[in-house]
């Protein structure tokens, strides 16, 4: 998935949630805006859309203002505690947008981003302890928003419940799945830094035969786990 990361200002591409992102496997474009020149910082992140054509736009503050105020056409929008009310002229995003920030977020006030979320119909997901966003926790639900934009779907209908639902799933939620071997119910960890689509093989710890585990986090917040049998077993 080709991902542009719009970084804040006086911040550098390359940073940790571009290279967060890319370590994921995607493909992340992540120019150098001006910090002194917005109109200049607009032109650049719209050079580098029309150029490469985006799945999903990720700006964080400064650049979550960038983002607003490009024409991203039908390509998602993920914002980090977006700096809209600093920069620009745009004061809405398209429903369907995800928004990041955490409330207590000292330096772009979180009710700017309830505003926002309201006036623009987008999904507010409160989370992460600063400005920043750089721990494990908003690291894994930018990604984790990024990919479930990427693939289509809308999260503007979702229970505002889910995001601390995908927050704690990083941690300690667990699903399990039933032995393809043995048929014994196996309790398994999910862990949302790995991606919300993940396949890997397992040693059942009852039997010892491997099994194929697929996970798949759904659109609700849930995971549908199960296994095949490994086709490499004797």
């Amino acid at each position: 998935m080709k991902i542009l990361f719009l970084h804040g200002w006086h911040s550098v591409p390359g940073g940790v949630k571009p290279t967060y992102l890319k370590e994921h496997g995607h493909e992340v474009i992540n120019p150098a805006l001006d910090d002194d020149d917005f109109t200049s910082a607009v032109k650049t992140a719209q050079a580098e859309f029309d150029k490469h054509q985006p799945h999903v736009v990720v700006g964080s503050s400064r650049g979550g203002a960038v983002a607003m105020n490009i024409n991203s056409g039908s390509a998602k929008l993920v914002l980090l505690c977006p700096a809209w009310k600093n920069w620009g002229t745009a004061s809405n995003v398209n429903p369907g947008t995800v928004i990041l920030h955490s409330r207590a977020d000292d330096v772009i006030p979180f009710a700017h981003s309830e505003e926002l979320a309201k006036s623009s119909e987008a999904t507010l997901i409160e989370v992460g302890n600063d400005h920043r966003l750089a721990d494990p926790e908003p690291l894994s639900v930018m990604l984790w928003a990024c990919e479930l934009l990427g693939s289509g779907r809308d999260l503007s209908q979702l229970d505002e419940e889910l995001p601390s639902e995908m927050i704690s799933a990083t941690s300690h939620r667990e699903s399990c799945y039933i032995c393809d071997a043995c048929g014994e119910e196996i309790i398994i960890p999910l862990d949302l830094t790995e991606g919300i689509n993940q396949t890997y093989v397992e040693d059942c710890p009852v039997c010892c035969r491997a099994n194929t585990i697929h996970v798949a986090m759904t659109e609700d917040g849930s995971a549908r786990v199960w296994a095949e049998p490994e086709q490499d077993r004797d």
